[in-house]
């Protein structure tokens, strides 16, 4: 399951998402805007987990509201409606709408919003350095928050054992898709094998590389005749040029 832990996010993301839509549905009276628009907020984000828990994903979700600028006077309101700004999600550090949809004057402000999704991951027993090839050894399970970042978290060994550090990893972290890179295959002036398939048949020859290989990455290969070419890097490193 290659793409677990990005798909898990958007699951988990989208389907708050989806339920933070309605709420025109969940508007609810605010008679003193001054004092209960972070109760109400809260009890309009506690009711959108409550939905996202009871759909069944996967995530254990907590939310807790902010508050506004104490500089704010807003004038008497009958109805509140929460929505979520154009391009926002709830998930992290975020932000919700409030706007006044029922009352003399119209106003709209934004409460500061965190949103956490407490799930399964991998966390380094110790620190890593620059280019490290990563080994189960490296990791053990533990409960992490996988909104904490904006990278999604790899909550499959699978994605993250042979990978490579990108950077110095620290004990403690939870292990993220912008954390590790896949390692390099071969180097730039390296002779590699060159793989050319066509249908119902496949030629293997030799090139000189132009770039570092990596795989699933495309390379140019300067073949003996001087031609050059482009293919795709596989596991063991040949290049596999599709005709």
């Amino acid at each position: 399951m290659p793409r677990l832990a990005a798909r898990l996010v958007r699951a988990c993301a989208l389907g708050v998402l989806a339920l933070a839509g309605s709420g025109a549905a969940l508007a609810q009276a605010a008679p003193d805007p001054g004092t209960d628009l972070g109760p109400l907020t809260q009890r309009w984000l506690d009711d959108a987990m409550s939905r996202n828990q009871a759909a069944g994903l996967p995530l254990r979700m907590e939310v807790s509201v902010g508050s506004l600028d104490s500089r704010l006077r807003l004038a008497p309101c009958a109805r509140v409606e929460p929505y979520l700004p154009t391009g926002a999600k709830l998930w992290g550090r975020t932000r919700l709408g409030l706007r006044c949809v029922e009352g003399p004057t119209a106003w709209n402000v934004f409460l500061p919003v965190t949103v956490k999704a407490f799930g399964p991951a991998w966390v380094l027993t110790g620190p890593v350095a620059t280019g490290t090839v990563l080994s189960a050894q490296d990791a053990m399970e533990a409960e992490v928050d996988w909104a904490e970042e904006s990278a999604p978290v790899m909550a499959n060994p699978e994605m993250w054992v042979g990978q490579v550090a990108a950077r110095p990893l620290v004990a403690g972290q939870a292990l993220r898709q912008s954390m590790v890179r896949a390692p390099q295959l071969f180097r730039a002036g390296a002779q590699v094998k060159v793989l050319a398939q066509g249908p119902g048949y496949a030629v293997a020859s030799a090139g000189q590389a132009m770039s570092a290989g990596v795989a699933g990455q495309i390379v140019r290969i300067r073949m003996d005749n001087g031609r050059i070419i482009s293919g795709t890097v596989n596991e063991s490193g040949t290049v596999v040029v599709a005709l």
